[in-house]
């Protein structure tokens, strides 16, 4: 197999959040919520994780719900980067 199609078949994982702070530069922190199963009662927990995303043209304002998906590390913190704004946030409700 040559690189180009090791590159293509890549499996790039993504999630969908809302942005809780954009006050970096290029960058911006997104909360993911999900449900988890709990492992001895069977109960579902809501839980959520917090990615730093790399956005390079500031495009995210908190309260946006943004598509991220994962990258190489850009920096320490950052191994994802923004796709696109699905939902801008309603001005003032933040």
């Amino acid at each position: 197999m040559s690189a180009t199609t090791d590159l293509t078949n890549r499996v790039r994982r993504s999630k969908v959040g809302f942005v809780t702070s954009d006050r970096r530069d290029k960058t911006c922190t997104v909360v993911v919520e999900f449900q988890t199963r709990h492992q001895k009662y069977g109960k579902y927990l809501r839980r959520q994780q917090k990615y730093q995303v790399h956005d390079p043209a500031n495009a995210s304002k908190a309260g946006d719900q943004v598509e991220i998906v994962s990258c190489r590390p850009i920096s320490k913190t950052k191994t994802w980067r923004l796709v696109k704004v699905l939902k801008a946030a309603v001005a003032g409700a933040v």
